[in-house]
């Protein structure tokens, strides 16, 4: 079982090159690109049909049809998705749309387009080490993608260990 990425972009260019500064995880993690919704639908069903875990989600807010946040407010109200981390990466979500995010889909961080390579890697790293911790998964065949020390310290702590 892997830890799932999906990178919600409709523009190639910018999808490729959120891909490009995730393959930092890739030899750990599945990092999944999808351009539109519907797309991202069929990602999430493979995702789950091959037995991994869909951690994150790092969304583009303006896509053709229906919006990002739209999918991760649909991500949030279905039980077996509920405690996947979400992102938004984008320059287009207007206020209405950032709070909606935040107050129907539980949003977990907003990064701002461009964003920087480590910002991006430092907010994926962080939010799988949430997705873990929170889910109570054995952090260790994930620890390269992780935040090494405070999984460590976390895992130090526990009394069944």
């Amino acid at each position: 079982m892997r830890l799932a990425i999906v990178v919600l972009e409709d523009e190639p260019a910018v999808r490729e090159a959120i891909e490009r500064d995730l393959d930092t995880f890739a030899d750990v993690v599945r990092i999944e690109p999808a351009e539109d919704v519907p797309d991202a639908r069929e990602v999430v069903a493979e995702i789950d049909a091959h037995g991994d875990l869909l951690a994150l989600v790092l969304a583009d807010h303006r896509l053709p049809g229906e919006s990002g946040v739209d999918f991760l407010v649909e991500l949030a109200s279905s039980p077996e998705h509920s405690s996947v981390r979400t992102v938004l990466v984008t320059g287009q979500a207007g206020l209405e749309d950032t709070i909606r995010a935040v107050n129907e889909a539980g949003l977990d961080r907003y990064i701002a387009k461009p964003w920087s390579h480590e910002e991006l890697v430092a907010t994926v790293r962080e939010q799988l080490t949430e997705f873990v911790l929170a889910n109570d998964l054995d952090p260790l065949p994930h620890l390269r993608a992780l935040d090494g020390p405070r999984v460590m310290e976390i895992v130090r702590r526990r009394p069944d260990r």
